[in-house]
């Protein structure tokens, strides 16, 4: 019998980490599927997520820029996803397609679990308004953070994604708003960049007044993506964190959510640790 098919869809791809994370998934659970990697032309993403579906592949990933794009194309979406506006993780079931975003869970599993840092009752910054943000925004919410401020170069993309949050923030008793990145403030707890600022060496966003002393500053890049706001964050006294741990537990909840079970994550995170750290030597 033939394996599932999976794949990871983006533009660029060719340095995505997930088919081997997948594969040690599927090793570890016994789970008899494939996983490999899909460029979508800028131009042309919903063709290509049709075709590979009617190749008779059960689901697929979707990363940078695509993720606005991928929740469009569902007529069916999880709760979370519709929240977002936006999908990581798209399912291709008899009933129709259903958009997911497990990006949320992935980053509070990975700061709460992994860097063992609570963000209960914490000032949280959030740097960028584009799809990573969008997809994490609701889920840093529900773990109740004293307050959190989304801020990216255009204010009114910050302002639409906390309008679309203000009640999902009330509920929770956090104190939501937008700002520029000049006017975020200081004095954060935990401080997330969303922004594709790392990828494109544009420097570090905001100042480094953000941070609080000893502050988790998390880039959700990794790799030499995430050096220079590593760098940065360790030369003002904040514990610098890229997002190979996000990487994993996203993908665990994608496995889930494709498979109907999550993946032990602690061994396939520390073998991919080790690979990224050597082949950064």
């Amino acid at each position: 019998m033939a394996p599932d098919r999976y794949a990871v869809m983006g533009h660029p791809v060719a340095h995505s980490r997930s088919p081997a994370i997948h594969a040690a998934f599927a090793q570890a659970t016994g789970q008899h599927l494939t996983y490999e990697r899909v460029l979508a032309p800028l131009d042309d993403f919903a063709s290509t997520v049709r075709t590979f579906a009617a190749a008779g592949a059960r689901g697929c990933n979707v990363t940078v820029p695509f993720k606005f794009e991928a929740f469009a194309l569902c007529p069916r979406a999880t709760a979370r996803a519709t929240l977002a506006g936006a999908a990581n993780t798209l399912r291709f079931d008899a009933e129709g397609w259903l958009a997911d975003n497990t990006d949320g869970a992935g980053l509070v599993r990975d700061i709460t679990h992994n860097a063992g840092v609570p963000l209960a009752g914490r000032r949280v910054l959030l740097i960028g308004a584009g799809g990573a943000a969008a997809g994490v925004l609701g889920p840093l919410l529900e773990t109740a953070p004293a307050e959190l401020v989304l801020a990216n170069r255009t204010l009114a993309k910050a302002e639409t994604l906390v309008a679309s949050h203000a009640a999902l923030a009330t509920h929770h008793a956090v104190t939501l708003r937008a700002s520029t990145l000049e006017e975020c403030g200081a004095g954060f707890d935990v401080v997330i960049n969303g922004t594709a600022s790392s990828l494109g060496g544009q420097g570090i966003p905001v100042g480094a007044e953000v941070l609080a002393p000893g502050a988790l500053a998390l880039d959700m890049m990794y790799g030499p993506a995430a050096r220079p706001f590593l760098d940065w964050a360790q030369a003002h006294g904040a514990q610098g964190r890229d997002g190979l741990g996000m990487l994993v537990e996203q993908a665990a909840e994608a496995f889930a959510v494709w498979r109907g079970m999550r993946p032990d994550t602690a061994a396939v995170l520390q073998a991919l640790r080790a690979d990224v750290d050597q082949a950064a030597h």
